[in-house]
Parts: structure tokens; sequence; C-alpha cells
């Protein structure tokens, strides 16, 4: 929380000069939604919506409605709170670009050139090049090597410390990070060994040395992204540069090309970094470091909350545990340290409902999205019942957490509830209503219509896998069962899944197989 508070007061100093040589206050015009400047000069409302940004927009739709503007960091943002309007929002592809705010930000806080075509340095489309290796049948073998090396780092990687009927105690989101990190990077970035003959142990333990060393740089890194995003030089943050850097250097091609078992999207990517971009060697290692902590930056908190919930709620647990064994009974998958690794297929973890549930409802008690349109030009936003004037290069946003906590959608909305997103035959449930009219967007932590996160569906399944392993693997609890749930780091409001403020300790063991 110190370095958030650095953070925003840094930003205040910086922007205040900046404002003070070139800013100005906007002056409403007729047909605009209801405007608030803000009192900070230049920053405008920016550092009450940092604080909380759930409280501020309610505050502010209580005031002026469904849409207003306010000024943030010198950008206007119209945020659009109805969300039987954020269909009319999607269908404005032809004034709304949803590219250039993630050009930018990528630009910004990974340190490479534009990814913008128009701007000449590459003419991949790497939303393309995302859906491609992520979706549809490249997800087969992407969820096939991560179900491998979830098992490797859960029970060889560690064979000395974890045992039977010794328990182990950690931070639950050290260990979420930890494992799913070292997991992850092997699924995407391949080994430096082949796990598959390869026994040379200290050839292993060097490989691992070096991924969670990684880790701690993407730690150190991560632990500064908000104030890239807001717009402040990383070189004012010299041990997040560092990290960066060496992230960076493991990512060189050079380096790649020395790895077993690429994933198709790092094979794809290397492949058009160096034959359609003008990118030196620095710069193409730093659009893999995007890859890296766009896998990373969301799925390790996620997995976090699905856990911390799952162990927290003795009924969820024992409907998880009773489907996880259903499914690999009737998949033929037996559990034991001395058998073959589990393996379950895409159809296969499909078929759970339960930890489906699960997942998403950790995900919408801890995800703080948001959805931005970078306006193209002056045009008219048609809503169901209205129409507002957009200025070009305005940003019209959309927070789903206010859909997320909305109490006519969701009943105690602050409450975890397994089997909220189940119907009564125990199936998924996609009928959401408010004031009596069913919603077509009622769930939105990966965005919504064409810029909707290319690798969501890897990202469910990797959590779904996880989860079953540790159901099937261990027993878990927590050190103490009364702890309170953890607060919401606000500092991250705006980018995904929000890390808790704290860890929690918990233990585990082996199961007798």
């Amino acid at each position: 929380m110190f370095v958030a508070s650095w953070i925003w007061g840094a930003v205040t100093i910086l922007y205040c000069v900046y404002w003070f040589l070139i800013g100005r206050r906007r002056r409403r015009r007729q047909g605009e939604p209801p405007l608030e400047n803000g009192f900070l000069p230049y920053l405008g409302c920016a550092l009450q919506f940092g604080a909380n940004p759930l409280e501020f927009l309610r505050e502010k739709q209580k005031k002026h409605g469904h849409i207003f503007t306010c000024r943030v960091a010198g950008k206007y943002i119209h945020f659009l709170t109805d969300p039987f309007s954020y269909r009319s929002l999607i269908r404005q592809g032809k004034h709304l670009d949803w590219k250039k705010f993630h050009f930018a930000t990528s630009a910004k806080a990974f340190g490479h050139g534009s990814i913008d075509p128009m701007e000449g340095n590459t003419t991949e489309n790497f939303h393309q090049t995302f859906i491609r290796t992520l979706q549809g049948n490249a997800l087969d073998p992407l969820i096939e090597a991560m179900m491998e090396n979830l098992q490797y780092v859960m029970l060889q990687s560690r064979t000395s410390k974890v045992q039977p009927n010794i328990w182990v105690t950690e931070g639950l989101y050290a260990f979420c990070c930890r494992v799913m990190f070292e997991s992850g990077f092997l699924t995407l970035f391949g080994t430096e060994f082949n796990s598959s003959h390869d026994k040379n142990l200290s050839k292993q333990e060097t490989e691992r040395a070096h991924i969670l060393n990684a880790l701690e740089n993407f730690k150190e890194f991560d632990k500064i992204f908000p104030a890239l995003v807001a717009g402040l030089p990383i070189h004012l943050f010299k041990s997040a540069h560092s990290a960066r850097e060496k992230l960076g250097e493991a990512l060189l091609h050079k380096n790649l090309l020395k790895r077993n078992k690429l994933s198709e999207l790092v094979t794809l990517r290397m492949f058009l970094n160096d034959t359609l971009s003008t990118f030196d060697d620095k710069e193409k290692a730093k659009t893999h470091v995007a890859v890296l902590w766009a896998s990373q930056a969301n799925t390790i908190p996620a997995t976090f909350w699905s856990l911390f919930y799952l162990i927290k709620s003795p009924e969820a647990m024992r409907a998880a545990t009773e489907e996880v064994k259903t499914v690999l009974e009737s998949a033929g998958e037996k559990i034991g340290l001395d058998s073959k690794n589990i393996s379950l297929n895409r159809k296969q973890l499909d078929n759970m409902p339960i930890l489906d549930s699960i997942i998403k409802e950790a995900m919408r008690l801890s995800s703080a999205s948001m959805t931005f349109r970078v306006a193209k030009e002056d045009f008219t936003l048609h809503l169901e019942k209205e129409f507002y004037n957009i200025r070009r290069d305005d940003i019209v946003a959309l927070y789903p957490q206010l859909l997320h906590f909305d109490p006519e959608i969701y009943a105690d909305p602050l409450t975890f509830k397994y089997d909220r997103y189940l119907d009564e035959n125990g199936e998924e449930k996609t009928d959401f209503y408010r004031n009596g009219r069913k919603l077509k967007y009622y769930y939105m932590p990966f965005g919504t219509g064409i810029a909707k996160c290319p690798g969501r569906l890897f990202a469910v399944h990797e959590i779904k896998q996880f989860l079953t392993l540790i159901l099937s693997y261990f027993e878990i609890e927590l050190v103490d069962s009364n702890v309170q749930c953890p607060s919401l780091d606000q500092s991250r409001a705006g980018l995904g899944i929000l890390q808790p403020t704290n860890d929690v300790d918990f233990r585990y063991r082996l199961k007798f197989l």
C-alpha cells in the first residue's frame, strides 16, 4: 500500500506541473453527457476514482444518471453504466476504436515500439495471432501441456519438501503464484530440458531456479504496472526497470531458440516478429514480456480467489470434490503418486459445471476490469432511449464491477455462492435479470465484443486444472479457519482481477494414495 501511495503522490506532482504548462478545463456542450472536471488540475477525478472506483461511479451514477463524463489524468472518459445500453456501445465499431488504447498502453508499459500497424513498425495483427493460437483446436495442446506441467510442479519439482503425512504451511497467494507461474511459463515458453527423457536432477533444478528468478522479476515489474499505465516513466522505478530488462533478456529470440516444446503462440509470434516487424532484438523480446504478463497477471489472482473461496466454503468443497471424483472415474483416471499423470481433455474439463461456477463466482467478486473505446471522430452515441454527442479522442468506458455487484442482478452480491451460476438442473445458468428484463451482459471479467480477452478460455481451463489436481492429490485447509476474506487491492482497478492486499496462510499435505 505504501508503494501505491507513493505512485499516486508522484502522479499528482508530475501531472500538476504538466497542467500548469498546458492544461485546460473542458466546458460541457449541448447534447453531451453531464461533466465532472474534478478539483485537481489535469488529474481531475483520478485520485477519487483510484481510491474506490466502485463507490465513485455509484455516486456519480446517482447524481447524473446512467451516463456521465469524468476527466481522468487529462482524458475525458464517458462512463456508461446501464447494462441494457452495452450493446449500443459495442455496435459502434464505425466510430470507436478498441485497439488504440491497448496499443498505447502496451508500448508504455513494456517498452517496445508501437504495435499499431498504422505506425509502420509491424504489420502483424496481434489480436488474430492470439485468437489463432489460444482458441479452437489450438487449445488442445495447451491444455495437455499445462496438465503435465502442473503435475510436475506440484509433485516432482519439490519432492523433497512435499511428503505424505507431512503438512506444509505456506501463503495461499504465494503458493498459487509460484505454481501457476512456473507451470504457465513451461507451457508457453517450453523447457531447457526434455522432461520425458532427461533425468539429470541438477539440470532440472537449474531450470527451476531460472524460472523462479523470472517470477521474482515478474513480481517486481508487476508491482508498478498501474503506475506505467497511468503514464509514469519506468525509469522512476529502478528495480522494476531492471526486472523488466532481465525478463526481456531471458526472452530474446536467441535464448528462446534453445528451448524445447515452445507453444504455438510463442513460435508464431517469433516468426511474425522476424518477418513482419522492424523491431530490434530487444523490442521483439519485450513483446514476449507482454505475452508473459498477459498470461499471468490476472490468472494468478483469479486462481487465488477460486481456491480461497473453495477452502472457505465446506459446501463448495464437498460439491467440487465429488464432481472431480466423478469426472476422473468416468475418464478412467486413477490417482496415485506411482500412477501415470492424470490426463483430462478439453471436453472432460468442460463437463465440470460446479468448478466452472466456483471460478465464475470468485472472478465476479474480484474482477475490476474496464472496457475502453476511443472515439475516432466526433459522433452521436445512440443508446436505448437517448443519444449523446461524443468528441474525437474521448474514451467511452464500461466498468463491469457495477454490474457484478448490482443487488438487482445478484442477490447478496458481496457473498460468495458457489452455485450462483448453476441452474436447477445443475447445469450452467445463463438467465439473469434486472428490473424484470433478461440481461445479455451479466458477467464480464474478460471484457466484451471483439476486444474480449482472446486467452479467456485457456485461463479458465488452467484454473480448473489447478483445482482438479489440488483436490485430487492434496488435503488442504486454512491455518485459521475463521480468517477474514482479504480486501481487494484497488490500486489495480481497471486492469482485471484484483490482487488481495494481504496473503492468507494455509497448509497442505499429500493424500495417502
